[in-house]
């Protein structure tokens, strides 16, 4: 039989099944076509009396099986529709479970979701040390469980708390920790992988486990053990999500009841906990926000651009040893260039921080932390700026004093080197001025700490190329993190829509409302940290610099509270300084409510419900997102979502600020955009003439136009 999606070779009565060969894109994923040419396959071996045995691998570079394509799953429209669908899948796999020969999965590259589920329906797994071999079950990342049998055949394989690890969080683990857990049966270089597959089918491997692993597998097959695991299980799971994701419970509720249970009765267990979570809001948010990220990735333009092969850094400190460590960790060799050695030194002292957690971590080795760390030229002067492609300035916000250094750079480096700034609220139109050629010259705005946050902007002005542009958004998803690009307005993308959510809870505080219900409201929200906990972060003087600018460039609808202003009168800077909102000890751990802070609100406090706190603080970045469109800042409420997730760490479970607007209904956020216009500030609350005319004609953000 001729296949499309896989290939099948017998050699001697062994079965080579191979994916990835007419896959065009990086990663092969499993689709419904595939799952049917493997049921064909599988038959044929299992009919086929002379086989001898059947061995998995992949044509592709780095890429075994990506998991099932996501459109598939979202595309999912009734639980019975999903049932049939993971039955269908189970079957296939059970099929291969099945097979009276040896069966042998070769794993190099990615393995995932399903992939991960097909391997584990074989005898053995031997794994490459490619160090870009991963194998996982993402699901629950998509507000689902694995669905072919993951649930199943994972605890049978690494046993219960193992995979409970696994499954719950979604996390990858690299070949040797697989080989440790048990997960794969060996680890060799990925060039042997086929050359000794005919030996490896039939050779014996011996599980080395560990007396403590063995011990602690033996105690999870005991009930009462079992009933403490799950237990602890269940409060880590609320302790970091805090219930707003229904997947990791699923989970726990599923793999607890069907414990025990005969394949049949588990899978089809399975199937109905997958096909529940597919109907929830938070999977379908949570695979929206997996196809926003997906997209940024692509990069389609037939335009020539330069390649980045290193870069620099003017001006050090914590974000410039950041950035400088972000170039290192991708073997660009970066200088990094400030004019003090106090600066220097604290910028190296950024970098190798961040690359010793990661040799704690076993993520890299000492060799390769102290060759990286090693790669970074601090130095006071511009030697060797001749021969850098990227040159990040980040110095002092202060417009004058980057005008002056960016121009001064200018005559330092090739005729074609990129030139950038990591201002957050400056015009780089404005500093574009500076430049002799403003066409190599953008906005490039990292967010803190760089090791940490996923986004960076890209930010336009109106002279720039689109060369550079392309280049730069190459180079950042080269780099792993997440680029959208950005038209030049105060604030940009994320901090413009940020600033109004700062500044009203800065309003609530001085109307009376306390620091806990504020910070409360917002976690209950789904924030990752409370309104008065995020401005001790960034650090009240910034909050006061930026609302400055935002008041400056946008009108009275940006008009700043004075509090952090006076708070900084008062050094009370947040957290740098252990005193702001909260208190903080010498390793930066919250204490509790500052009371200097109090000291500058009302004694009179006023009761809030937690909804109205919510709705004062969202709405007035709902209507400041609508102003953004209507600037054509960003091209579509897609990239609004994507840079409010990944910048600021907005739910996903909401699928985005516009997502959630969308969902619930923009005449009613008119409605109450208009009331708080009335009773708290015409300013403020000035409806965005694009958010009204989107409810007036019964629209919604992701159906607007602008897309």
């Amino acid at each position: 039989m001729s296949y499309e999606k896989i290939t099948l070779e017998n050699k001697d009565g062994i079965y080579y099944l191979g994916f990835g060969k007419y896959e065009e894109k990086s990663m092969t994923v499993l689709y419904k076509e595939t799952l049917m040419e493997l049921d064909t396959a599988f038959g044929e071996v299992a009919s086929d009396k002379k086989a001898k045995g059947l061995i998995l691998f992949s044509h592709k570079e780095n890429c075994f099986l990506a998991g099932m394509d996501v459109s598939v799953i979202q595309g999912l429209s009734s639980e019975s529709e999903a049932i049939t669908g993971c039955e269908a899948g189970q079957t296939v796999f059970n099929k291969l479970e099945d097979l009276k020969v040896p069966t042998m999965a070769l794993v190099d590259g990615i393995c995932l979701g399903g992939g991960c589920e097909m391997i584990l329906a074989c005898d053995k797994i031997i794994a490459s040390d490619n160090p870009k071999t991963a194998i996982g079950l993402p699901e629950v990342m998509l507000g689902v469980l694995p669905g072919f049998g993951g649930t199943y055949r994972l605890p049978k394989k690494v046993g219960l708390p193992n995979s409970l690890d696994m499954i719950l969080t979604g996390k990858q683990v690299r070949s040797r920790k697989a080989k440790k857990i048990g997960l794969v049966e060996a680890v060799m270089p990925k060039e042997r992988l086929l050359e000794l597959a005919n030996e490896n089918l039939f050779k014996k491997f011996e599980k080395n486990k560990s007396m403590t692993e063995t011990l602690t597998e033996k105690a999870a097959d005991n009930f009462i053990a079992r009933k403490v695991i799950f237990q602890k299980a269940r409060e880590k799971v609320l302790e970091t999500t805090k219930g707003f994701y229904p997947a990791p419970l699923k989970i726990l509720d599923h793999l607890e009841g069907s414990a025990g249970k005969k394949r049949e009765t588990y899978l089809s267990r399975e199937a109905k906990a997958f096909a529940e979570l597919t109907q929830t809001s938070q999977a379908k948010n949570l695979q929206h926000v997996f196809f926003l990220h997906d997209e940024s990735k692509k990069l389609e333009t037939e335009t020539e651009f330069k390649k980045i092969n290193r870069g620099a850094v003017v001006g050090a400190g914590t974000m410039g040893g950041g950035i400088a460590w972000l170039f290192a960790k991708n073997n660009q060799a970066p200088i990094m260039k400030d004019i003090s050695v106090e600066g220097l030194e604290l910028g190296l002292k950024q970098s190798s921080e961040v690359f010793s957690k990661a040799v704690k971590r076993k993520r890299m080795s000492k060799d390769d932390f102290n060759r990286a760390q090693r790669s970074i030229s601090a130095q006071l002067d511009y030697n060797g700026f001749k021969n850098v492609d990227l040159v990040v300035e980040a110095i002092v916000e202060n417009m004058n004093v980057k005008k002056a250094v960016l121009s001064e750079v200018e005559k330092e480096v090739a005729s074609d080197c990129i030139l950038t700034s990591n201002t957050s609220s400056l015009s780089v139109g404005e500093m574009a001025k500076s430049l002799e050629d403003s066409s190599r010259f953008a906005g490039l705005h990292f967010f803190n700490p760089v090791n940490k946050m996923p986004l960076v902007e890209i930010v336009r002005h109106d002279n720039v190329s689109d060369e550079t542009i392309n280049a730069l958004y190459k180079w950042v998803l080269k780099t792993k993190k997440t680029p959208v690009v950005v038209n030049d307005c105060p604030g940009f993308l994320v901090n413009r829509i940020l600033a109004p959510f700062l500044n009203e809870a800065a309003y609530l505080l001085q109307e009376g409302v306390s620091i806990k219900d504020i910070d409360s409201a917002s976690l209950n929200f789904g924030m990752p940290m409370g309104a008065c906990r995020l401005m001790d972060e960034v650090g009240l003087d910034v909050c006061s610099h930026v609302g400055e600018i935002m008041e400056e460039g946008l009108g009275a609808r940006a008009k700043a509270s004075d509090l952090s202003k006076l708070a900084t009168d008062k050094d009370l800077l947040g957290k740098k300084s252990k005193s702001g909102f909260y208190t903080y000890d010498d390793k930066g751990k919250q204490l509790d409510v500052n009371p200097k802070m109090q000291a500058l609100l009302p004694n009179k406090k006023k009761s809030m419900d937690e909804t109205t706190i919510q709705m004062r603080l969202f709405l007035p970045m709902i209507n400041e997102a609508a102003n953004i469109l209507d600037e054509k800042i960003v091209d579509s409420a897609g990239t609004v979502d994507l840079g409010l997730i990944f910048g600021i760490g907005f739910p996903p479970f909401r699928g985005g600020l516009l997502k959630y607007a969308d969902a619930e209904g923009l005449d009613r956020i008119v409605d109450a955009i208009n009331s708080f216009a009335e009773s708290v500030d015409k300013d403020r609350y000035g409806l965005s003439s694009y958010l009204e005319n989107l409810a007036k004609n019964k629209q919604k953000f992701y159906e607007a136009s602008v897309q």
